[in-house]
């Protein structure tokens, strides 16, 4: 599957970008700074290329197939530089797995974006790529989107304020990063002044 918008694509995971993530996992590790620091971190520091590569492979033996919960990034020239991807949040704005949620229990999705590569970082080439994701979520009827982040990601907010994002609950001195403390932030999609923005 592949989704044009302007200057990026986003597509399906292809095996060319197992080596792409594997240095973005071990030498291009800057956007680490920003996506989730406190989960990040420890992520890179047990990181296995082995073992990735081999997992990667397998799972590639087994094309996605329906809704896409995950795509890649890569520019209209094909460089790849990163991906959008989505998980679930309960009523409490609480990450869930789709296999706990209770019968009638209620889930929305959260969406995400990261721009691995640092030399195409604020290009608006994200803001392009959350877009166009944003559109897929709604033409397929998902009309309740989230996005969660922290008050310290300066790029992140000013996408999300862009993109009608409203925030909805803010958790004072939720995340410790660098020695600092910031708050952890949820915020709503407004879908008209979405598509005020889309229009533009």
């Amino acid at each position: 599957m592949e989704i044009h918008y302007k200057d990026i694509i986003l597509r399906d995971y292809r095996e060319s970008d197992i080596e792409d993530d594997i240095r973005w996992n071990t030498v291009e590790t800057q956007w680490a700074a920003w996506d989730a620091p406190w989960e990040t971190e420890e992520d890179l520091a047990s990181f296995d290329p082995g073992k990735f590569r081999e997992e990667e492979l397998e799972r590639l033996k087994n094309p996605p197939r329906g809704f896409r919960w995950s795509l890649e990034l890569d520019t209209a020239e094909g460089v790849h530089i990163g991906g959008v991807n989505a998980y679930l949040i309960d009523e409490n704005l609480q990450w869930v797995r789709e296999s706990d949620l209770k019968p009638g229990q209620k889930s929305f999705p959260a969406l995400g974006i990261e721009v691995n590569e640092s030399a195409y970082w604020s290009k608006g080439l994200g803001t392009q790529a959350l877009t166009a994701y944003i559109r897929y979520f709604l033409d397929n009827g998902r009309e309740e989107l989230y996005l969660q982040t922290w008050s310290g990601n300066s790029r992140m907010l000013r996408c999300a304020e862009k993109l009608g994002f409203i925030e909805c609950n803010r958790v004072v001195g939720l995340r410790h990063v660098r020695g600092a403390v910031y708050d952890g932030l949820t915020f709503k999609l407004d879908a008209e002044k979405f598509l005020l923005h889309e229009r533009a």
